[in-house]
C-alpha cells in the first residue's frame, strides 16, 4: 500500500514535470494551471492502471500449479469508469499441487482447498476446504475446524466447470 502511494506521487511529479517542460517550450503561452492538472491526471492515471492490472499481477505471483477457477468483475460508484469497463475485484484459485486423492468404492474423491483473493485496501485471502467426487461431479464444502462435510451445500457441477476440470484432470 505504501509503495502504491509513493508510485502515485512520483507519477504525479513526472506528469507535472512534462507539463512544466511543455509550458517552457511554448514560451510560457500555456497557462500555469496546466502543471497541477497534469500532476493530478498523472496520479489518477497511475491509480487506474494499478487497479486494472491487479488481477494479472496477482496471477503472476501464484505458483505454476495454481489454476484460476472463477473471477468476479464489478462496478464501484466512486470509480465511474468501472461502469463502462468493470474491473476484476476478486478471484478464486485451486492449487493442483495440494490435492489429496483417494478411492471410495468406484468413486474417485479429491480433497482440495479453494483460495479466494479479494482486492481491498489490503488484499484479503480466504480459504475453504472442499471435497470433490470426480465420478459424480459433486462438490461439497468441508467445515474448517472439524473437516465434516456440509451436506446442505452439496453442488453438482457440469463437466465444463473450471473447478471440476482443475481438480479432476490432475494426475
Amino acid at each position: 500500500m505504501m509503495w502504491h502511494l509513493i508510485a502515485a506521487v512520483f507519477a504525479g511529479l513526472g506528469a507535472a514535470g512534462i507539463a512544466l517542460l511543455l509550458r517552457t517550450l511554448s514560451g510560457k503561452r500555456l497557462p500555469r494551471w496546466i502543471v497541477p492538472v497534469f500532476g493530478g491526471l498523472g496520479m489518477l492515471g497511475y491509480q487506474i492502471h494499478a487497479e486494472y492490472t491487479w488481477f494479472e499481477h496477482k496471477q503472476q505471483q501464484l505458483p505454476a500449479s495454481a489454476r484460476v477457477v472463477a473471477s468476479e468483475r464489478s462496478e464501484v460508484f466512486w470509480r465511474p469508469w468501472t461502469y463502462l469497463f468493470p474491473m476484476t475485484t476478486a478471484f478464486q484459485v485451486i492449487d493442483r499441487e495440494n490435492l489429496i486423492g483417494r478411492q471410495a468404492g468406484d468413486d474417485r474423491l479429491v480433497e482440495f482447498i479453494r483460495y479466494r483473493f479479494e482486492k481491498q485496501a489490503i488484499d484479503r485471502v480466504t480459504t475453504r476446504p472442499y471435497l470433490m467426487n470426480c465420478t459424480t461431479r459433486e462438490q461439497l464444502p468441508l467445515d474448517d475446524t472439524t473437516g465434516e462435510p456440509a451436506l446442505g451445500e452439496l453442488k453438482r457441477l457440469g463437466s465444463d466447470d473450471p473447478a471440476y476440470r482443475a481438480v479432476c484432470s490432475a494426475p
